[in-house]
Protein backbone atom coordinates (compact mmCIF):
# COMPACT_ATOMS: atom_id res chain seq x y z
CA UNK A 1 0.00 0.00 0.00
CA UNK A 2 3.07 2.31 0.83
CA UNK A 3 4.41 1.80 -2.83
CA UNK A 4 1.35 2.33 -4.47
CA UNK A 5 0.92 6.35 -2.43
CA UNK A 6 5.00 6.83 -2.93
CA UNK A 7 4.39 5.90 -7.04
CA UNK A 8 1.23 8.32 -6.44
CA UNK A 9 3.38 11.25 -5.04
CA UNK A 10 5.73 11.02 -7.85
CA UNK A 11 3.82 11.55 -10.35
CA UNK A 12 3.41 15.07 -12.39
CA UNK A 13 -0.04 17.00 -11.80
CA UNK A 14 -0.07 20.44 -13.51
CA UNK A 15 -3.02 23.11 -12.61
CA UNK A 16 -5.25 24.06 -15.83
CA UNK A 17 -3.45 27.77 -15.44
CA UNK A 18 0.19 25.97 -15.69
CA UNK A 19 -1.14 23.41 -18.44
CA UNK A 20 -2.47 26.96 -19.84
CA UNK A 21 1.09 28.73 -19.45
CA UNK A 22 2.56 26.17 -21.51
CA UNK A 23 0.30 26.05 -24.01
CA UNK A 24 0.92 29.61 -24.77
CA UNK A 25 4.92 29.26 -24.30
CA UNK A 26 4.34 26.48 -27.03
CA UNK A 27 2.40 28.81 -29.16
CA UNK A 28 5.05 31.50 -28.46
CA UNK A 29 7.76 29.17 -29.59
CA UNK A 30 6.44 28.55 -32.82
CA UNK A 31 5.59 31.95 -33.87
CA UNK A 32 9.11 33.20 -32.95
CA UNK A 33 10.54 30.08 -35.17
CA UNK A 34 8.66 31.30 -37.95
CA UNK A 35 9.37 33.12 -40.80
CA UNK A 36 7.04 35.48 -40.83
CA UNK A 37 8.59 36.34 -37.17
CA UNK A 38 11.97 36.04 -37.87
CA UNK A 39 11.53 38.71 -41.45
CA UNK A 40 9.92 41.06 -38.93
CA UNK A 41 12.34 41.25 -36.42
CA UNK A 42 15.86 41.31 -38.83
CA UNK A 43 13.61 43.84 -40.46
CA UNK A 44 13.31 45.76 -38.19
CA UNK A 45 16.92 45.56 -36.68
CA UNK A 46 18.01 46.42 -40.22
CA UNK A 47 16.45 49.51 -40.39
CA UNK A 48 17.95 50.72 -37.16
CA UNK A 49 21.08 49.03 -36.32
CA UNK A 50 23.30 51.36 -37.80
CA UNK A 51 21.82 53.96 -34.94
CA UNK A 52 23.48 51.94 -32.28
CA UNK A 53 26.94 52.93 -30.73
CA UNK A 54 28.81 50.18 -27.81
CA UNK A 55 28.95 53.19 -25.41
CA UNK A 56 28.18 53.52 -22.17
CA UNK A 57 26.02 56.41 -23.11
CA UNK A 58 22.45 55.97 -24.71
CA UNK A 59 21.08 58.59 -27.17
CA UNK A 60 17.41 59.92 -27.07
CA UNK A 61 16.62 58.10 -30.29
CA UNK A 62 17.10 54.69 -28.61
CA UNK A 63 13.99 55.10 -26.67
CA UNK A 64 11.75 56.09 -29.73
CA UNK A 65 12.71 52.81 -31.24
CA UNK A 66 12.49 50.76 -28.36
CA UNK A 67 8.82 51.88 -28.29
CA UNK A 68 8.43 51.24 -31.91
CA UNK A 69 9.89 47.43 -31.28
CA UNK A 70 8.04 47.45 -28.52
CA UNK A 71 4.92 48.47 -30.41
CA UNK A 72 5.32 45.94 -33.57
CA UNK A 73 6.92 43.11 -32.23
CA UNK A 74 4.43 42.84 -28.95
CA UNK A 75 1.22 43.29 -31.62
CA UNK A 76 2.49 40.76 -33.76
CA UNK A 77 2.92 38.09 -31.06
CA UNK A 78 -0.14 38.52 -29.48
CA UNK A 79 -1.85 38.76 -32.26
CA UNK A 80 -0.66 35.62 -33.69
CA UNK A 81 -1.19 33.78 -29.98
CA UNK A 82 -5.13 35.53 -30.78
CA UNK A 83 -5.27 32.91 -33.67
CA UNK A 84 -4.13 30.25 -31.79
CA UNK A 85 -5.40 30.73 -28.62
CA UNK A 86 -8.80 33.10 -29.25
CA UNK A 87 -9.43 34.34 -25.19
CA UNK A 88 -5.74 35.07 -25.09
CA UNK A 89 -4.43 38.25 -22.32
CA UNK A 90 -1.62 39.37 -23.04
CA UNK A 91 -1.75 40.96 -19.37
CA UNK A 92 -2.48 37.95 -17.15
CA UNK A 93 0.34 36.06 -19.56
CA UNK A 94 2.89 38.74 -18.13
CA UNK A 95 1.85 38.71 -14.79
CA UNK A 96 1.94 34.45 -14.99
CA UNK A 97 5.63 34.82 -16.58
CA UNK A 98 6.81 35.98 -12.60
CA UNK A 99 5.72 32.64 -11.44
CA UNK A 100 7.30 30.91 -14.59
CA UNK A 101 9.99 32.28 -14.74
CA UNK A 102 12.81 29.37 -14.60
CA UNK A 103 10.36 26.91 -17.07
CA UNK A 104 10.51 29.57 -20.40
CA UNK A 105 13.51 28.50 -22.81
CA UNK A 106 16.46 30.52 -23.42
CA UNK A 107 14.88 32.48 -26.74
CA UNK A 108 11.93 32.62 -25.73
CA UNK A 109 12.80 34.42 -22.48
CA UNK A 110 15.45 36.05 -24.54
CA UNK A 111 12.60 37.97 -26.58
CA UNK A 112 10.69 38.41 -23.57
CA UNK A 113 13.04 40.28 -22.03
CA UNK A 114 13.91 43.11 -24.90
CA UNK A 115 10.37 43.91 -24.15
CA UNK A 116 11.09 45.09 -20.84
CA UNK A 117 14.88 45.12 -20.39
CA UNK A 118 16.29 48.45 -22.21
CA UNK A 119 19.44 46.89 -21.83
CA UNK A 120 18.90 43.38 -23.59
CA UNK A 121 16.87 45.20 -26.00
CA UNK A 122 19.99 47.54 -26.58
CA UNK A 123 22.48 44.15 -26.70
CA UNK A 124 20.37 42.30 -28.90
CA UNK A 125 20.68 45.25 -31.93
CA UNK A 126 24.80 45.72 -31.15
CA UNK A 127 25.24 41.49 -31.41
CA UNK A 128 23.19 42.06 -35.05
CA UNK A 129 25.01 45.41 -36.17
CA UNK A 130 28.45 43.16 -35.21
CA UNK A 131 27.12 40.53 -37.41
CA UNK A 132 26.60 42.76 -40.48
CA UNK A 133 29.58 44.57 -39.97
CA UNK A 134 31.62 41.22 -40.22
CA UNK A 135 32.78 41.74 -36.46
CA UNK A 136 31.81 38.50 -35.31
CA UNK A 137 34.01 35.58 -34.04
CA UNK A 138 34.24 32.84 -37.19
CA UNK A 139 35.15 29.85 -35.03
CA UNK A 140 34.24 27.27 -37.99
CA UNK A 141 37.80 28.04 -39.36
CA UNK A 142 39.00 26.37 -36.12
CA UNK A 143 37.03 23.06 -36.70
CA UNK A 144 38.87 20.10 -38.32
CA UNK A 145 36.55 16.88 -38.68
CA UNK A 146 38.35 13.54 -39.04
CA UNK A 147 36.90 10.37 -39.10
CA UNK A 148 36.82 8.13 -36.73
CA UNK A 149 36.92 5.03 -38.53
CA UNK A 150 39.89 5.62 -41.29
CA UNK A 151 39.54 4.03 -44.33
CA UNK A 152 42.06 1.75 -45.24
CA UNK A 153 42.51 1.97 -49.17
CA UNK A 154 44.82 -0.81 -50.97
CA UNK A 155 46.75 -0.21 -53.84
CA UNK A 156 46.84 -2.72 -56.19
CA UNK A 157 49.70 -3.24 -58.19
Amino acid sequence: MEDLEEENFTLSVSSPKDAEFDSVVGHMEDIIMDDEFQLLQHGFMDKYYHEFEDTEENKLTYTTIFNEYIGLVEKFIEEQLLLRIPAFNMSAFISSLQCHREEIAGDIFDILLTFTDFLAFKEMFLDYKAEKEGRTVDLSCGLVVTPLIGSSVSSSS
